[in-house]
């Protein structure tokens, strides 16, 4: 066996299985790629494990009446909803996810999957992370095949001055391969930051010249490089610190404390990967005459309670808009419910964004539901989960749009989601950044936000030169468009230009001569 085919067939051998707690290298991370160095921004994304029942998590209060005949032992009345338009509702369990809502930190993407939607767990899990076509066995993850391209020798040499930091960190001991290359998975996994467990370094032996040493050395390198992530995280978990006492006692809420701990510990790494599971509800999916309780309700309750307390810490601890989220589930369930108190592995169902910097609102409509649906039926996609994912990486890590396009195919579309804040650190510059990554723009949030006929942005602009402004409302239209010369080397008022325009959230989107594009959230509460 070479060195490349090892490499390629080790999953027993990767780190997770050298540490039973601590820090251990394997499953799934996402764009480091593509993130500006001097960008401080994270991604927190939450896989709802099972296949999330999407339409009792987001009702459409218009298509109840139909949703309950064919599904009357799950279906939620009318009553055990919450209330986000006068059409749309969320899952009575979810009171900390409808005031993130209704505070514009709460994006909501419908019915979001792929065509020839796939229902076993294994193979929608290998689709969502390859992120390939539902025909097309990839095996290596969309994110990985990018990361090996700068990191290619991973994981030797690593950690090193330039990358002193995991690349992306699966919370827990869940194996994904989204980050898996063709070499190796550019990725690490924490189960404990504070309990890390040195493992002995197995010595420094002469190895025979053969596939037997590569092997030996492999594991070695494995080794070295977890002790020192695993000092190196918990040196970050130890800095780092909590301020909120609402989580919940779940696994999620553990899973996103730590997290919080760990960036407000100065740990650098971009991308963070929790898991909440148990949402294959194919029987005792809920109880009671109200169908308020039951798996799904508790679930329900538990991811609404630990997003919920994690927004709350992040603002807290003054890194609010530093972090996005994002949550993924392989697939929905189907429209009719079983016999058995549950429903069966359907196709698309909705996501969720969240944060300081998500695009609020909900975009798309609701499923229409029809009486005479047949047994089989799941909800029919509106919205392509590549979509979603290229939109974060445009908005969210400047990646430019050809790139994703190359990644997802040309038939990639940018959905207004994310991106809603600064596009540096939380501390805007007051001169110029040198990087020639950020060429020199500086751009301000909205002032005053919530909007007044007065609002503005200030953008300091490196050249004389044109750029191009829209205001864009959460189902994409744009509503105000423009173009605005620009003063070399001084700061420039544009005006926002929301006089007008019925309350909600807004995007404000610049776009440059030189290629870039520059988000920022608008709220209007009203002239």
């Amino acid at each position: 066996m070479n060195r490349r085919n090892f490499l390629r067939t080790s999953g027993a051998l990767s780190l997770p299985a050298l540490l039973s707690s601590g820090v251990a290298a394997d499953p799934a991370g996402f764009f480091t790629q593509f993130i500006n160095e001097d960008s401080d921004r994270v991604l927190v994304l939450i896989q709802l494990s099972g296949g999330n029942d999407g339409l009792n998590t987001l009702i459409g209060l218009d298509q109840l009446d139909n949703l309950r005949q064919v599904r009357e032992n799950v279906a939620l009345s009318a009553a055990n909803t919450l209330t986000l338009t006068p059409t749309t509702a969320l899952h009575g369990k979810m009171t900390g996810m409808k005031a993130m809502y209704d505070d514009g930190l709460l994006g909501i993407v419908q019915s979001v999957g792929y065509p020839n939607q796939n229902r076993s767990h294994f193979r929608s899990t290998d689709i969502w992370t390859s992120g390939s076509e539902a025909g097309v066995a990839e095996t290596s993850g969309w994110m990985g095949r990018y990361l090996e391209l700068e990191h290619g020798n991973y994981p030797e040499g690593y950690p090193n001055p330039t990358f002193d930091y995991p690349l992306a960190m699966t919370m827990g001991n869940v194996v994904s391969a989204t980050c898996q290359g063709s070499l190796a998975n550019l990725s690490v996994v924490v189960n404990n930051p504070f309990n890390f467990r040195y493992i002995a370094p197995g010595g420094n032996t002469p190895l025979p010249d053969n596939h037997y040493g590569e092997e030996v050395e492999y594991v070695r390198t494995l080794i070295s490089q977890s002790n020192q992530y695993g000092t190196i995280v918990q040196d970050a978990a130890n800095a780092g610190n909590t301020l909120v006492t609402t989580y919940t006692d779940g696994r999620l809420s553990d899973q996103l404390r730590n997290i919080a701990t760990l960036i407000s510990g100065g740990l650098k790494t971009k991308v963070y990967v929790a898991t909440l599971g148990g949402f294959d509800t194919h029987f005792g999916q809920t109880e009671g005459g109200d169908n308020l309780g039951g798996r799904h309700g508790i679930l329900m309750e538990e991811l609404s309670g630990a997003i919920k307390a994690f927004t709350d810490d992040l603002k807290a601890l003054g890194i609010a808009e530093r972090v996005l989220g994002l949550t993924f589930s392989e697939f929905g369930r189907r429209i009719r419910s079983n016999d058995s108190g549950g429903t069966d592995h359907g196709d698309a169902g909705p996501l969720f964004l969240f944060g300081n910097c998500a695009q609020g609102g909900i975009l798309g409509d609701n499923p229409e539901i029809d009486t005479a649906v047949e047994q089989h039926t799941g909800v029919p996609f509106q919205y392509d989960f590549r979509d979603v994912y290229g939109s974060v990486l445009v908005d969210w890590f400047d990646v430019p749009e050809p790139t994703v396009q190359t990644l997802f195919g040309n038939s990639f579309v940018h959905l207004p989601i994310a991106g809603a804040c600064n596009t540096t650190t939380s501390n805007t510059p007051t001169e110029p950044p040198n990087s020639s990554r950020q060429g020199g723009w500086v751009v301000g949030l909205p002032r005053p936000n919530p909007v007044t006929a007065d609002s503005y942005v200030k953008v300091y602009a490196p050249n004389d030169g044109n750029v191009s402004t829209e205001l864009i409302d959460i189902n994409g239209r744009r509503l105000r468009t423009g173009t605005v010369n620009l003063i070399g080397r001084r700061d420039n008022r544009i005006p926002l230009r929301a006089d007008g325009l019925p309350a909600g959230t807004y995007s404000w989107r610049m776009r440059t001569e030189d290629g870039q594009q520059i988000v920022r959230k608008v709220i209007v509460v009203g002239f």
